[in-house]
């Protein structure tokens, strides 16, 4: 593939008007249109970013190399399979799908078709989860809490789709291990689903997590602390900040050991840049997402098992 690529965004509410203006942004795409049912907003965006406005995804299937898809989750499977069947590439927003065997058909449909299949989990991206591969050996016991505002876009899907799906992927890229046991609890507060929800996952090499999730808090926070056998990180992926303690040689008081900080700070970075670049790169050369479709349905998968013990 030598010219840009031909791109469109299907679904350009809040978060598909940003996925619109960054490969709108980036000199290796073509965004050849946006589609959204609302016409007045598929013009109000296509007029931004300098495209068509579309009201038919299907309008789009012959016309594009890859697509953003940024609809509503029950509607993930439907869209993605119209345009995987035509071997055009898919970057997917999370979750991947409602269920896993919907994930399972796209993942084989993807392979059958020659096509990229990326998933939307974001954090992949931040700086801070890149400088964290350096610090880890064997974690042991992690804490995570993701909180936020409540917003009425994603309440289509209960907080562990929504927001823990974030930390739940990472939890199982840095463990590296299957899931064992969970227990989990949660309430619906503004929403009729869960709204806030904590949950404790057992993987089979040991190591435990404690995950809490909430859409109604007063502040956003995003942070996570790992213990191993050499260390504790403390990671704020909100401020872009990753902290490292370590039992340093000696005693600050006596039988009280020294203890060793070692401090990063991350420049913010564009993270959904940083997403749609790769994903485009992959389209490109034909190499491995960073989110696979096989990564989508694990954390898919997990979060499910959440939901039904809530």
């Amino acid at each position: 593939m030598t010219d840009k690529i031909r791109t469109a965004v299907i679904g350009v509410g809040y978060l598909g008007l940003f996925h619109a203006e960054k490969f709108a942004q980036l000199p290796d795409a073509d965004l050849v249109g946006v589609v959204d049912t609302s016409r007045p907003r598929a013009e109000e965006v296509a007029a931004k970013v300098g495209t068509t406005a579309y009201t038919d995804y299907r309008e789009l299937l012959d016309k594009v190399d890859a697509v953003s898809i940024v609809v509503p989750t029950q509607y993930h499977f439907e869209v993605a399979r119209a345009f995987l069947e035509r071997g055009v590439h898919v970057l997917l927003e999370k979750p991947i799908t409602t269920t896993v065997a919907e994930a399972d058909k796209l993942i084989r449909l993807a392979e059958e078709k020659g096509a990229v299949f990326q998933v939307g989990h974001l954090e992949r991206f931040n700086p801070v989860i890149v400088g964290l591969k350096g610090f880890l050996t064997v974690p042991r016991f992690i804490e995570s809490i993701r909180i936020a505002p409540f917003k009425p876009r994603g309440t289509d899907v209960n907080v562990v789709l929504d927001l823990m799906i974030h930390d739940i992927d990472i939890l199982q890229t840095i463990v590296g291990s299957p899931v064992k046991q969970i227990s989990s609890i949660g309430a619906p507060v503004f929403t009729d689903e869960e709204d806030i929800a904590n949950a404790r996952i057992q993987f089979e090499n040991g190591c435990v997590a404690n995950v809490t999730a909430s859409r109604i808090s007063l502040k956003s926070e995003r942070k996570m602390r790992i213990f191993q056998a050499d260390s504790y990180i403390s990671v704020d992926f909100q401020n872009k900040k990753l902290a490292v303690f370590r039992k340093g040689s000696g005693e600050m008081f006596p039988g009280v050991p020294k203890v060793d900080m070692e401090e990063t700070s991350f420049e913010q970075g564009d993270a959904l840049k940083a997403e749609i670049a790769s994903f485009l790169d992959c389209v490109r050369t034909g190499a491995k997402p960073v989110v696979s479709g096989e990564d989508g349905k694990r954390a898919l998968e997990t979060a499910l098992k959440i939901s039904k013990k809530l």
